[in-house]
């Protein structure tokens, strides 16, 4: 597979400065890696919301809704276990 470019940017030097400030990393490799955690993010949030598309269009399939009370109270328990579970 051949590799492809990035079309360079201008910045403000302070900018720049910023993303140089780490020793052992290229900016090019600085880029590189912000450019995957862009992309990676991107794709997350298009599951998130295709996860919540399809879980209203079930609901308005199946005609069961859960309270929203019960969805938090279910929510805070899943995340008192794994601050529990980092303790």
């Amino acid at each position: 597979m051949k590799t492809a470019t990035i079309p360079s940017l201008r910045v403000e030097p302070a900018l720049r400065n910023a993303a140089e400030e780490r020793d052992g990393e290229s900016l090019s490799g600085f880029v590189e890696s912000a450019v995957r955690a862009q992309i990676q993010q991107r794709q997350e949030q298009a599951a998130f919301i295709a996860r919540g598309l399809a879980s209203r269009d079930q609901a308005k399939a199946t005609g069961v809704y859960f309270p929203s009370g019960a969805v938090l109270k279910k929510l805070e328990a899943r995340l008192a276990k794994a601050k529990k579970a980092l303790a």
